[in-house]
């Protein structure tokens, strides 16, 4: 491959482009960024799908005359979260739960 600047040659190698050491550990290293990139995926399409789930829960409540948010239930979340996954997990949910909430 030329760059456009120098028309030199720079072929980079997988170890190069992942940061390891040997090709060996940068297959490694690539093969599984190749799985985290599925599952960030999944996990985004699960947040969307939790958004809708959440929207169809604050419709109910509203039409029936009720808040838009239940504190009492983000408390329970932010509890499971934290239990689960420690201070960070709650900085998740918190995160999570401000997404779900819809726009007021």
């Amino acid at each position: 491959m030329n760059t456009p600047h120098t028309g030199l040659a720079t072929e980079t190698t997988t170890a190069e482009r992942t940061g390891a050491r040997t090709e060996e550990a940068a297959e490694v290293i690539t093969g599984a960024r190749e799985r985290i990139d599925a599952l960030d995926s999944r996990i985004l399409a699960l947040v969307r799908e939790r958004m809708a789930v959440s929207g169809e829960i604050q419709r109910a409540r509203v039409g029936s005359g009720g808040r838009r948010v239940n504190l009492a239930r983000e408390l329970e979340i932010l509890g499971h979260y934290r239990d689960a996954l420690g201070r960070p997990g709650t900085q998740l949910a918190m995160t999570l739960l401000e997404l779900c909430r819809g726009r007021a």
